[in-house]
């Protein structure tokens, strides 16, 4: 009679345990960016819309992924060129990255460390945000309305500006948080800084560091783009600072050089920019993450410990969809080049996180290391079981956060030259079907064109000014 009372918790635990990982183990957070991607890829937005949209709480405040599929959402409503349905998921976009840039992230240690990092919501990246507001203004030049897009470009570009600062403090916020608890951090610092885990982090992704990073938190197209706009309606002087920034990020881009002098031009020698036509490419499709996992150094040196072990995110790239595209103007020939790839903006920002990453997970493997360690102590048959059951909970609930807006391009491109004088394009993609643009009578005109693999079918707006 007393064994049963006293084996009656202990087998609780140990079911509890037991049920635990299956409903944790799942990174349903994955499986669902997986089903949405795949629609996406296949070019079918319709489903893609719908699912993105099926995804997003009706809650006051944000929790979970809203803001993700909030983003996912409105880029795929852009293509089906909802541009106005567009920029209300893009508002409710910002207006969740303000709320969140309100809080601070110290609370989400907890759940990260007692789970894995999906538990917390889906903050958003510097870029995603510098992105909406870029996006709500192309959504407003297509749409006519110039005054709103001057806003957004101007807001894309104080996002920039204001993001390392931000960043630099919510790392000195999230260390500050990290170091509360000294015992169980010194043995997590330990990990993350020993060789033997330095090593198998390169083994595992070697690229890591391996890319030429942007200047901190910047987009080369905002603010090639915002240099653009704010030449076409006649701001030259923030359109020559905007485009020597650039140059200096885009030194190899022929084009980008021509916009400065033409418009260092206009500003020294007055008049306005006439007979002009840029062709924007957004080309293919931006990063994914993947996870992959880490068996760790024995920081607690027993064999008491049945498993040890972290999973973090790598960023994986796809494809584009053309290497380039070439534009046929009054018997010419022009060729669209970089002038900004996201898989480096995205590497760039990634890069800075990876450290807290890795030390939220060896935190967390450290916490269920330890409590696996605690329970065997116990020295009973009850507590081995219980043991072996918190170390299937360990093994399910590490899992890495890969969340990310999959619905970016993997770059953008651009090409300028004089406007037609018969008004009419022929831009071919390489080996596709050419398509024929009609260029409206207009002083200049831009040309914007989404192509996310080489078996969709592309989706092109032309903005006169």
């Amino acid at each position: 009679m007393n064994r049963a009372k006293v084996g009656c918790p202990l087998l609780l635990a140990f079911l509890t345990l037991s049920i635990l990982p299956f409903s944790i183990g799942c990174n349903a957070p994955k499986d669902n960016l997986k089903v949405f991607n795949t629609s996406f890829e296949a070019s079918n937005y319709d489903n893609s819309a719908l699912f993105a949209q099926n995804k997003i709480s009706r809650q006051k405040n944000p929790a979970g992924e809203d803001l993700l599929w909030a983003l996912q959402l409105a880029t795929v409503e852009r293509i089906r060129q909802n541009f106005q349905k567009s920029t209300e998921y893009f508002d409710k976009a910002e207006d969740m990255l303000k709320y969140y840039d309100e809080q601070f992230k110290g609370g989400d240690i907890i759940g990260s460390t007692a789970v894995n990092e999906n538990v917390i919501p889906y903050r958003g990246a510097a870029y995603d945000g510098v992105m909406v507001n870029t996006y709500k203004a192309l959504n407003f030049m297509v749409e006519g309305k110039p005054d709103l897009a001057r806003v957004e470009f101007n807001r894309a570009l104080d996002r920039q500006r204001r993001a390392k600062e931000k960043f630099v403090e919510e790392i000195n916020k999230l260390n500050a948080e990290l170091e509360k608890n000294q015992q169980q951090n010194a043995m997590a610092k330990s990990t993350a800084e020993s060789q033997t885990t330095h090593d198998l982090l390169a083994q595992k992704y070697p690229n890591l560091y391996n890319f030429q990073a942007y200047p901190d938190f910047v987009n080369p197209f905002a603010t090639y783009l915002a240099g653009v706009y704010f030449n076409l309606i006649g701001d030259h002087t923030k359109a020559v600072d905007l485009l020597k920034e650039s140059y200096g990020m885009v030194g190899n881009n022929p084009f980008i050089a021509d916009d400065l002098t033409a418009t260092e031009k206009v500003l020294n020698e007055g008049g306005r920019l006439e007979n002009t036509v840029w062709v924007i490419f957004e080309n293919g499709l931006g990063p994914v993450k993947e996870e992959f996992r880490i068996d760790l150094p024995l920081f607690i040196a027993t064999s008491q410990v049945k498993y040890v072990g972290i999973a973090l995110p790598k960023l994986e790239f796809r494809n584009q969809a053309y290497p380039y595209l070439l534009i046929n103007s009054d018997g010419k020939e022009y060729m669209t080049l970089p002038v900004a790839d996201m898989d480096r903006v995205v590497q760039t920002e990634f890069s800075k996180e990876y450290p807290g990453i890795l030390m939220r997970a060896i935190i967390s493997a450290t916490a269920k290391a330890v409590a696996q360690y605690a329970i065997e102590q116990q020295g009973s048959n009850a507590a081995t079981a219980l043991s072996y059951a918190m170390a299937a909970y360990s093994f399910a609930s590490t899992a890495a956060d890969v969340r990310i807006w999959t619905a970016l391009p993997k770059d953008f491109q651009v090409a300028r030259f004089p406007k037609p004088k018969n008004g009419k394009l022929k831009i071919t993609p390489p080996g596709s079907i050419p398509l024929d643009i009609d260029i409206p009578q207009c002083n200049n005109a831009v040309v914007y064109i989404r192509i996310i693999t080489n078996q969709a079918v592309p989706v092109c707006n032309v903005m006169a000014f």
